[in-house]
């Protein structure tokens, strides 16, 4: 009796007598309340679930017991890649070709749209360029551009990125590799001959679950409401062939579509990778080509017309080079040079920028300027009576002028030689530029002042030969004139030169001019 009291009385106080679970009991009770539930149980709840449906499907690709891929699901995969190998070889690279971004563009556009494409190819514009200024060429291209991006309006961009985004999307899926997938069901099957017949056997789902996984990413990403058609047409129209039998495929998409809604490949990498939750990320392509394709093309057109102007420059630099020197090839620097250039370039640097002007400026000073030039000018100022002090000063003052820069042009390019101190600090520099940012920095700044000093120098001497030029064609005015305004003892002067003086200042003013022509493609004169 006292012990049945006893046990009343652990009960009235919340005990419960052994054997019965009271935490489990709570936790039931409180699950009952909250929707709790265990998930390894629920997940395999759902996987038995999705056993049985599998099981139960019409389609025979998968053994839920054992976890089996049977020799269907391989004869859905061969049939598909019937249709689509030879797809394979001719579009295997098709995605990353501009070819077939421009393909697509071009089948938006009217006929006299692609006549203003191919205003814009190099070859035309090039053409274009030898009959046209700079300014007219550069206006009509700009006019042609204008015209053909003003077609690209939104709709329409959609409309291009829509149609070659559902191109690459089926390019996406005939490149998925259904032959490394056949083989793990028939080792022996050999790669696109269909004139042998597979055996396919069952293996073990986990040999194929990534597979499934990777082609559900392209089969989802197809639009089979798309016209078809249409799409092998202009890939027949891309290939100059014919890259699908459209009556194949037309034959294979009721079944498509009929296995995406059941979505049988899903069940199958849900239950093989035991992922009851698991759903295909679609692989899309969502590329966007119009606005690269304007951009490239506006880019390419602007270096084209650079190159032009370039090679404009360079020609009439060789040009008036060859007036001069007799040749377009001058070399007269030391070290101050191109060749100089090719180290400086392997450090992504400019180097001696001003080289082919100070070569040509040495050059000329050398050969032309200290004999024809300085001997003509110390006999006009030796010789001649002046009306104007002022004139035969200023001819003087730049004569003088020059000659110093001549000096000095000597001292620049020794100053550059390996030996020089200026020389050993650029080598320096050079040998540290590629671990020392503050050497790469420092040798920047070397090649800023070497460079400045060139041009300083190209600068004053086409200024100071502007100034001698001028007064040599003025001295050739004054000489035709019956009453002379310059020089009053032009007799006196001509018969102390052992050449015609007017020949003498003639050919002097020639050189002068254009060699004032060809720094100025050097140096902005202000003068």
């Amino acid at each position: 009796m006292n012990s049945s009291g006893s046990d009343r009385q652990k009960t009235r106080s919340g005990s419960r007598p052994k054997g019965d679970s009271g935490a489990g009991f709570i936790e039931r009770l409180f699950a009952v309340f909250v929707g709790m539930s265990d998930p390894d149980s629920d997940k395999k709840k759902l996987l038995r679930a999705i056993g049985k449906d599998l099981a139960r499907s019409r389609y025979k690709f998968y053994r839920p017991k054992g976890q089996e891929a049977l020799p269907g699901l391989a004869k859905f995969f061969y049939e598909i890649y019937r249709i689509v190998a030879p797809a394979q070889v001719l579009l295997g690279n098709a995605q990353v070709s501009g070819a077939l971004r421009s393909f697509v563009i071009e089948s938006f556009l009217s006929e006299d749209q692609r006549e203003l494409t191919e205003r814009l190819t190099e070859g035309h514009i090039v053409e274009r360029a030898k009959t046209l200024g700079i300014k007219e060429l550069q206006e009509e291209v700009k006019q042609d551009m204008t015209s053909l991006f003003s077609v690209f309006d939104g709709e329409t961009s959609r409309q291009i990125d829509g149609a070659y985004n559902t191109l690459l999307a089926f390019i996406n899926f005939i490149n998925f590799d259904f032959y490394f997938l056949l083989k793990k069901f028939d080792s022996s099957i050999p790669e696109r001959n269909f004139s042998y017949h597979p055996k396919f056997e069952a293996i073990n789902s986990d040999y194929v679950a990534e597979d499934i996984q990777d082609f559900l990413e392209v089969f989802s990403a197809l639009d089979f409401q798309t016209d078809w058609k249409r799409i092998f047409g202009a890939f027949r129209e891309y290939r100059k062939a014919d890259v699908v039998q459209y009556e194949a495929w037309a034959k294979f998409l009721p079944a498509a579509i009929d296995l995406r809604k059941s979505q049988v490949l899903e069940q199958i990498v849900r239950h093989a990778k035991k992922d009851p939750t698991w759903n295909p990320q679609t692989r899309y392509p969502g590329e966007r080509i119009v606005e690269p394709f304007m951009q490239k093309l506006n880019t390419q057109i602007e270096t084209l017309i650079q190159r032009i102007v370039q090679e404009r420059r360079n020609s009439k630099i060789d040009e008036i080079a060859k007036q001069i020197f007799g040749t377009s090839v001058v070399l007269r620097m030391k070290n101050y040079t191109e060749k100089a250039n090719v180290v400086f370039a392997k450090k992504m640097l400019g180097g001696y920028t001003q080289a082919p002007a100070m070569n040509f400026l040495k050059a000329y000073l050398m050969d032309f300027f200290k004999k024809d030039i300085r001997e003509l000018v110390d006999l006009l100022i030796i010789r001649g009576q002046w009306t104007a002090a002022i004139q035969s000063q200023q001819l003087s003052d730049s004569y003088h002028s020059i000659m110093e820069i001549s000096d000095r042009i000597i001292e620049f390019d020794d100053s550059l030689a390996d030996d020089s101190e200026l020389g050993t600090k650029m080598r320096s520099a050079l040998a540290k530029a590629e671990r020392d940012k503050d050497a790469l920095k420092y040798l920047r700044q070397m090649l800023k002042d070497t460079n400045d000093k060139a041009t300083t120098m190209i600068s004053k001497a086409a200024v100071n030969l502007i100034v001698i030029g001028k007064l040599v064609k003025a001295l050739v005015e004054d000489l035709a004139r019956p009453h002379h305004e310059l020089l009053l003892n032009w007799k006196e002067v001509e018969g102390q030169s052992p050449q015609p003086l007017k020949e003498r200042l003639v050919e002097v003013y020639k050189k002068i001019y254009y060699m004032v022509q060809l720094l100025q493609f050097f140096v902005k004169q202000e003068a």
